[in-house]
């Protein structure tokens, strides 16, 4: 069953005893709602201590540099220079992938639109799409919402579907998948794209093709068998030194249990 996100998880904080295991998780909004679900069933039964917040990948990997976090969550993976800054650091990194997610397109409820390809929505995103009208839709200016570009759901979507080119001036960059949900809502033209577990009846998810020819709706079940073109993997990145402060998290987070829980938030679990 996925779990329905109607409020934007931001900044989160969720402290259990007083135990220094797995301190402080910070990064990616689209794995903050599972690390928070992970953290509060091991605090149940370890009473150890766990502090998330989000801000974005960028941010989580930011402090991952800086020493002020023990995991740093990302829903992209790490860029050569993100690399480069941690090993002339000094830091030997581990990846670990927790989860894959299929990264829906969202448009209001009342647009006809029922699928696109990725080269409509790379029109739409970059700006050469202004009306919906060019995709088989009403007459109606497109208002396009992304998120911010410290985010890495923003570095993949422009990576993967608007193959690297840049996002329109006009594209509204807001900082958290609950907010872009809200905004498309609300706004007849609007059309965003967010991690699997953040949507909601109020906006509708389409269905994507990158060969023109077969489009397929976000599922868990077209995720898990890849026909669903825009599945991601989710990580957790930590420093190998720190093993001791995470390892019992992590273990807990890949374990069945944990990885149950991914499929109740509503993304695919990693094994």
């Amino acid at each position: 069953m996925q779990m329905k996100l109607s409020m934007p998880f931001l900044v989160i904080a969720l402290t259990f005893g007083t135990t220094a295991l797995a301190q402080r998780i910070k990064g990616s909004d689209t794995v903050l709602p599972l690390a928070q679900m992970e953290a509060e069933q091991y605090g149940k039964k370890t009473k150890n201590t766990v502090t998330i917040s989000g801000g974005g990948s960028g941010v989580g990997l930011s402090a991952l540099l800086e020493g002020t976090t023990d995991i740093a969550m990302s829903s992209c993976p790490m860029k050569f220079h993100e690399k480069d800054k941690l090993k002339n650091a000094g830091k030997n990194i581990i990846e670990l992938i927790i989860a894959y997610d299929p990264l829906a397109v969202i448009v209001h409820t009342s647009n006809p639109v029922k699928q696109l390809s990725r080269e409509q929505l790379e029109g739409i995103f970059t700006g050469k799409i202004t009306n919906w009208k060019e995709v088989g839709g009403q007459d109606l200016v497109i208002t396009c919402y992304s998120r911010e570009t410290s985010s890495g759901t923003y570095e993949f979507f422009k990576e993967h579907v608007l193959t690297h080119k840049n996002y329109s001036k006009r594209t509204l960059n807001l900082p958290g998948a609950a907010l872009i949900v809200q905004s498309v809502s609300q706004t007849k033209g609007a059309i965003g794209y967010v991690g699997f577990a953040y949507i909601e009846k109020t906006v509708k998810a389409l269905a994507v093709s990158f060969d023109g020819k077969t489009f397929v709706k976000p599922t868990i079940a077209s995720a898990k068998n890849k026909s669903y073109p825009v599945t991601r993997p989710l990580y957790f990145y930590m420093e190998k030194k720190n093993e001791v402060k995470y390892k019992e998290f992590i273990s807990y987070v890949m374990s069945s249990e944990g990885q149950k829980i991914v499929s109740e938030i509503g993304y695919v679990p990693a094994r």
